[in-house]
This record gives C-alpha cells, sequence and structure tokens, in this order.
C-alpha cells in the first residue's frame, strides 16, 4: 500500500503537467489559427479595397477621357464621382499614417467602397504589421498609387477649367489623353504590386501555419499518450468499482421511480373534488340533470388521472431534453380551473385572470405540473373566515422571459418557513397535501431554467412568481 502510494505521488505531477502541456498547446493553436484567419481575412479586404480602387481608377479615366472629347458636363460629374473612390482610400491611408482616429479612417474607407464588415480588420491589420515587410512594400505601392490619383484629378481640374472657357484643339486633346494614358498604365502597375505583395505575404503566412499546427499537433498527440499511458493502470484498477458503484446507482435509481410513482398516486386524493357534485346529485331529482353530474364527475376523473399521468412521465423522464412546443397558455389555465371548478372551496373563489400570452413555445407538460399545483394550494390554503376570496393569474411578457404570478388572499405562509416550503415532504402547520407539490413545482421551473419565488404575509394570502425563459424554434 505504501509503495502504491509512492506511485501515486509520482504520478499525480505528471499527469497535471501533462493536462497543462496539453491545454497550453491547444490555446496556442486555437490563438495562431484565429491570428492567422485574421490576418489572411484582412489580407482579402485590402485586395478586395485595391479592386475597388482599382475600378474606380478606370472608370475615373474613362468619364474623363469621354468629357474632354464631348464636353458632357454628365461625363465630369461621373469623373469626380469614382476618382473619389481612390480618394477616400488616400486620406484613409493618411489617416493610418498619422495615427488619427478609427472613425476618420473609416469615414475614408467608406469613401473608397470598402465593406462596412471588413474596415476593423483593415485597421487592424496596418497597426499590428505596418513595419513587416511584404505589408511595408504593399503600402508604398499604395502610396505611389495617391501621388498619380492626386494627378490625374489635378489634370481633370485643368481640361475642366479650358472647357469651360472654349473648346480644345486635337492637339490638346491628344497630350491630355497620352498624360490621362500614362497614369492611368502606372495606376495598373501600382495595384498589380499592391495585390502581389499582399498575395506573397498570405503565402508566407500560410506556410508558417502549417508548421505551426504541425508542431503543436505532435506535441498534443505526445502529452495524450503519455498522459494515456499514465493512467491506463489506474483506469484498470478501478474498472470494478466503478461497475459496483453503477449497480449501485441503478438500484437507487430504480428506487426513487418506485418512490415517485407511489408518491404520484397518492395524489389522486384531491379527486375528493367529487363529493361536491354527489351532494348535488343527491338532492337532484331531474334524471338528465343527475346524468349531466355524472358526465363532469367522469370528466372531472379523467382530467385528473391525466394529469397524474403527466407526473408519472415527467418524473421518469425529468433527466431527459426539454420537449419544447407551441402551448396555449389560455388553454392550459381553463383546462386547470375546469379541473379545480368542483372542489367545495373552490366554489367560493373568485378566479380573475390577467393574462396577455397567446401562446408559449416551451415544455407544455411542466408548464401544467406548475400552474396545476400552484392553482391547487391556492384553493386548498384560502382564507374560510372572508368573504371576498380571490386567485388572480397573471402572465405577460418581459424581455427575454415569461412571468408568472399566481396570488390569493388565502391564509397566507408564515416568514420563518417560506424558505423551506419547496422542500421534499416539508408541511405547515396547515399543510392539506403530502408535502410533495412545491418541490415538484420547483422541479419543473428550474428544469425550464427558470426561477420561482414567494411573497407572502399571514392572513393577508401569498404571490408565488415564476420566470421562465423565452424559447423559440429552430
Amino acid at each position: 500500500m505504501a509503495k502504491r502510494g509512492i506511485t501515486e505521488n509520482l504520478k499525480l505531477p505528471k499527469v497535471y503537467f501533462l493536462f497543462f502541456v496539453v491545454f497550453f498547446s491547444c490555446a496556442s493553436l486555437i490563438l495562431v489559427n484565429y491570428g492567422t484567419i485574421r490576418i489572411l481575412s484582412a489580407n482579402r479586404a485590402y485586395v478586395n479595397g485595391e479592386s475597388h480602387y482599382s475600378k474606380g481608377q478606370k472608370d475615373a479615366v474613362r468619364h474623363l477621357t469621354t468629357y474632354l472629347y464631348t464636353k458632357d458636363e454628365e461625363q465630369w460629374i461621373s469623373f469626380l464621382e469614382e476618382i473619389s473612390v481612390p480618394k477616400g482610400d488616400g486620406l484613409a491611408r493618411m489617416a493610418l499614417i498619422k495615427n488619427q482616429s478609427d472613425d476618420l479612417v473609416k469615414q475614408g474607407l467608406r469613401a473608397g467602397r470598402n465593406k462596412e464588415e471588413d474596415l476593423d480588420d483593415i485597421i487592424w491589420l496596418y497597426k499590428n504589421f505596418n513595419k513587416v515587410s511584404f505589408f511595408t512594400k504593399a503600402m508604398k505601392e499604395w502610396e505611389a498609387g495617391d501621388s498619380s490619383i492626386d494627378e490625374l484629378i489635378q489634370i481633370g481640374n485643368e481640361i475642366h477649367q479650358k472647357l469651360a472657357v472654349s473648346d480644345l484643339d486635337a492637339e490638346e486633346k491628344q497630350a491630355y489623353l497620352l498624360q490621362i494614358g500614362d497614369i492611368s498604365e502606372t495606376l495598373t502597375e501600382n495595384g498589380r504590386n499592391f495585390s502581389n505583395a499582399l498575395t506573397e505575404g498570405s503565402g508566407k503566412i500560410k506556410q508558417y501555419l502549417v508548421f505551426a499546427n504541425i508542431f503543436f499537433i505532435l506535441v498534443i498527440i505526445s502529452a495524450v499518450s503519455l498522459y494515456f499511458s499514465v493512467m491506463l493502470k489506474k483506469l484498470l484498477e478501478s474498472a470494478k468499482e466503478i461497475e459496483l458503484k453503477n449497480k449501485n446507482l441503478v438500484l437507487a435509481n430504480r428506487e426513487l421511480d418506485s418512490f415517485v410513482y407511489s408518491a404520484s398516486h397518492d395524489l389522486r386524493s384531491p379527486i375528493t373534488s367529487l363529493k361536491g357534485l354527489i351532494e348535488i346529485a343527491k338532492e337532484e331529482k331531474d334524471p338528465n340533470q343527475v346524468r349531466h353530474y355524472f358526465g363532469l364527475m367522469n370528466q372531472s376523473l379523467t382530467m385528473q388521472d391525466q394529469f397524474i399521468n403527466d407526473i408519472i412521465d415527467y418524473s421518469r423522464n425529468k433527466r431527459k431534453e426539454r420537449v419544447l412546443e407551441i402551448v396555449n397558455f389560455d388553454k392550459i389555465v381553463n383546462d386547470i380551473l375546469l379541473q379545480h371548478n368542483y372542489l367545495s372551496e373552490a366554489k367560493a373563489i373568485q378566479i380573475k385572470k390577467n393574462v396577455e400570452i397567446d401562446e408559449m413555445h416551451t415544455d407544455g407538460l411542466r408548464l401544467k405540473i406548475i400552474l396545476n399545483n400552484l392553482v391547487s394550494n391556492a384553493i386548498k390554503y384560502s382564507d374560510k373566515d372572508k368573504n371576498d376570496k380571490f386567485i388572480e393569474i397573471a402572465a405577460h411578457h418581459e424581455d427575454s422571459f415569461f412571468k408568472i404570478e399566481v396570488k390569493d388572499n388565502g391564509i397566507g405562509i408564515k416568514k420563518d418557513i417560506q424558505a423551506k416550503i419547496f422542500e421534499m415532504f416539508f408541511g405547515t402547520d396547515h399543510n392539506l397535501g403530502s408535502g410533495l407539490g412545491l418541490y415538484i413545482t420547483k422541479q419543473a421551473v428550474e428544469n425550464l431554467k427558470g426561477t420561482i419565488t414567494v411573497a407572502s404575509e399571514v392572513k393577508q394570502g401569498s404571490t408565488f412568481t415564476v420566470i421562465i425563459p423565452k424559447y423559440h424554434e429552430t
């Protein structure tokens, strides 16, 4: 035993170290891939921006050439509109160089027709990699292109000023055309060099990414293999113990299911609401009316039995995933009220409804369990000394949640036991049930990822508030 303890003490630090190695390698791999993907995405954004830059420049040259020969003012306006694209990119470049605000940079990039989702990546790449060789080379081409754009704008202004006064002769037009052509060719070359520099950088980044991935994957494989060899013996030794625990767990689950099943059948006692109908039927002389009462009795039995079966299904399946469906909230409330309608205590209670919810996407079974138990408790614990007894059921939307309240003016709950009423089999001085109702209610609420609270004062009444999230169809 001493030898085994020493061995385990020696292995334990190794296990933690291997775990740290795997964790560090995975984290590094994620960071490397994330950084690389963002760099490549930003590179793509720059290349995409260059295509807009180049297209704007070429369209501007085309409109300026047409304007030179036609004096069509619409062509001049189109020239100014298209030349604003590379001009906007130039303004963004200067703002980046001068380290001006991101908003100013984005204004220029938007004028350059860059996509809104690319703006942050463009700024991020410049701020973090403006000293890297491939990016520096691309920025020089961008700067040269901006100088040519300025020259093109200057020539355009000269042409516009001269044409506003008089026509140009053929020789002057040819001279301007040659200048425009030279600038266009220079800009085409700048754009090509710009894209080539970024493409070259992307290729290098991909190579580095492959090497980094291979390195970290090998580290992870090695660490996991070593971890497996360290833990294998311990896992084999504990196999019998795990098997025994599993058998005990299965037995415990069976016992729990049997207990819940029995407890659920004990809940059939609330069917005493039938007594009220029976007493009415005894005094009734009309056979048709008696048959009507019998029908109501059968209906009440059927609904109550179905509710009990729902509880059994819920208890057997509470470890399974929630079953989300569209349910009619008002119908559920009406069915529950009808179920309790013939309880003797319910006849003197005024039911108020303030329901703003039509349909809910939730677990219908658990919603029924929640509302049924809260309404049942409100009826059972009504204040017999009051003439204006009431139960109010309210439900409305609240941001991403549904808020459901069941309020009554019954006997209330003492402050010192309010925190315990949701415990299994907890009973009060006025306990009229099995002590499972509010426990099952709380379990159902928690299965819906919600919360339930109570506010109560003795002789004043109680308010149970249920908050459950809104689920949406996927």
